[in-house]
């Protein structure tokens, strides 16, 4: 009976997976949303001006940085999340086939 509480804890992985990939789609529409901003006053400001020396755009780069470094942690939160399930998928198993044996053992 291990295995069940095996189980839901492996289940528990995969909604908290979930949400960190929802929350990535949002990190990524995000960012992409600010690229395109970025873009546009750049436009807007033209080829005259420094766009480091324009405070809307540091501002929007800083963001988009910011943003990256949000990205690149979910990345490693799921890829943890990922192996964390794996495992306990192999354990479940495990504990599956063991059990099994032990009933054939014991019949």
């Amino acid at each position: 009976m291990t295995f069940l509480a095996i189980d839901a804890q492996k289940n528990l992985f995969t909604l908290q997976k979930s949400q960190l990939q929802f929350e990535q789609t949002l990190v990524m529409s995000r960012a992409n949303y600010i690229t395109k901003l970025m873009g546009n006053r750049a436009d807007e400001l033209g080829d005259d001006v420094d766009l480091e020396d324009d405070p809307t755009y540091v501002q929007l780069q800083q963001e988009e940085s910011y943003l990256e470094t949000r990205q690149d942690t979910l990345d490693s939160q799921i890829s943890l999340m990922e192996n964390e399930i794996s495992s306990l998928k192999n354990l479940v198993t495990s504990n599956i086939k063991t059990s099994c044996t032990l009933n054939l053992i014991g019949s």
